[in-house]
């Protein structure tokens, strides 16, 4: 049986990842760095420590695995010394397939991290699969929260553009697949969206429907949300500058697309945003 090594497993893509591969039967070990939190939730699961930003975690971690599925956490903008050479002991260590989550349009976005770990793995020996997915649903859970809880309302710069919701469950599941059955997946690139293509005013409607009260969308300019992820949100300018970005790319039709290869990989259809929000409304409630 496949040893795994799931990253992010306290985050959404890896832990479903994770739970997806333990249901299959597989022989899973999740690392990260807060152990005591991986322990907790995946009692089913080996437990390693594993920090991208300190090198003396990565020969443990990757000990004896025959697939690895990785995730770029969003504070790690440098990746040569930190997920590139992840993947150089990975391949050290005979790992025999490796999965990355990158982002929809990583091979022509070359200012951002996650093209430099497609170039490191298509470049290098390592067997891998690359997915990209666009803009996940999770992020009115996570990075839009606050403001519908707090405000009841939706605010990133996209004017009129429009975005493929994927949930990260499917991608997920679709990483979990792939690393228990390789075999023709070897050098592919899969580009992942949800079902439909839908525009932020039409999200804010599913959300009004679905948690029962109003919630609106509000347009951002550039700046102003600049301002508002560096004051309310706390973030870096990294993340500031690269969430900005992808969200200034929806005006140009960027995310809009609806690709089958999802529905195709997994012989079923993906979930819905409004499948999300049903199966999540207590994250919004007061």
């Amino acid at each position: 049986m496949k040893r795994l090594l799931i990253t992010g497993a306290t985050g959404n893509q890896g832990g479903a990842a994770a739970r997806r591969a333990l249901a299959r039967g597989q022989d899973v070990r999740v690392a990260g760095t807060r152990v005591d939190v991986l322990r907790e939730r995946f009692t089913g699961a080996e437990v390693a420590r594993l920090d991208l930003c300190d090198p003396s975690t990565f020969a443990l971690a990757c000990e004896g695995v025959d697939g690895v599925f990785l995730i770029r956490p969003p504070k790690i903008a440098k990746v040569g010394p930190t997920l590139n050479a992840f993947i150089d002991e990975a391949a050290r260590a005979g790992v025999q397939h490796f999965v990355f989550s990158s982002v929809a349009g990583a091979e022509r976005m070359k200012h951002i991290p996650h093209h430099k770990v497609e170039r490191h793995l298509i470049e290098g020996s390592l067997p891998w699969t690359i997915l990209r997915p666009g803009f996940f649903a999770q992020n009115f859970a996570d990075a839009y929260r606050l403001d519908i809880v707090e405000d009841d309302r939706v605010y990133v710069p996209a004017a009129d553009g429009c975005a493929a919701f994927i949930d990260t469950r499917d991608v997920g599941e679709l990483a979990a697949q792939i690393l228990a059955e390789p075999e023709g997946h070897a050098r592919k690139a899969y580009w992942l969206t949800g079902p439909e293509s839908l525009s932020f005013a039409q999200a804010a409607t599913i959300l009004t429907q679905e948690l029962g009260r109003e919630v609106r969308y509000e347009r951002a300019s550039a700046l102003g949300y600049v301002r508002h992820l560096r004051k309310r949100h706390r973030l870096g300018w990294m993340q500031t500058v690269i969430q900005t970005g992808l969200h200034l790319g929806l005006r140009r039709g960027d995310a809009e697309a609806v690709s089958p290869q999802l529905a195709e990989l997994l012989g079923r259809g993906p979930r819905s945003l409004r499948d999300f929000v049903r199966d999540h409304r207590e994250r919004w409630m007061r």
